[in-house]
């Protein structure tokens, strides 16, 4: 897998809504969180800037979940169901963009994702956390 990818297609399962994106540092910044939404999502997530992500196909096909500060905007597939991106409470700047939805990308190419502590936000004063809290592994059987 080439970690250092610059720009990819990408779709979510049923093909309804199609991609091209520019990754901010290619496949380096993949990671996963741990707040509420996330943990039962599980997708890993890599990172682009606002501007860098291009939607070919399916706009119309988008359904957006917010929550909570109802910052981040979460979209996915109205269809199939599948999350493909959202616009990062952390950075408004950004988009995390499901690794998995990317042409070629399984999220279990990825030996080791960190994992960013969602549950205390840095935007939480009063409860911001350490960053990362942990590392998901993925080791083949055989």
């Amino acid at each position: 897998m080439d970690y250092d990818l610059k720009e990819i297609d990408g779709s979510c399962h049923c093909g309804a809504v199609r991609f091209r994106v520019k990754l901010a540092d290619g496949l380096h910044t993949a990671r996963r969180c741990n707040c509420t939404y996330c943990r039962m999502r599980g997708a890993v997530a890599v990172t682009a800037k606002l501007d860098d992500l291009t939607l070919l196909e399916g706009e119309d096909a988008l359904t957006l979940y917010q929550f909570n500060t109802m910052s981040a905007k979460h979209y996915f597939c109205s269809k199939c169901g599948i999350y493909t991106h959202h616009q990062r409470r952390s950075d408004p700047e950004q988009y995390g963009v499901n690794a998995a939805c990317l042409e070629g990308i399984s999220p279990f190419d990825f030996a080791e994702v960190p994992i960013t502590d969602g549950v205390h936000h840095p935007s939480d004063e009063k409860r911001a956390g350490t960053g990362i809290v942990g590392v998901l592994k993925f080791e083949p059987a055989s």
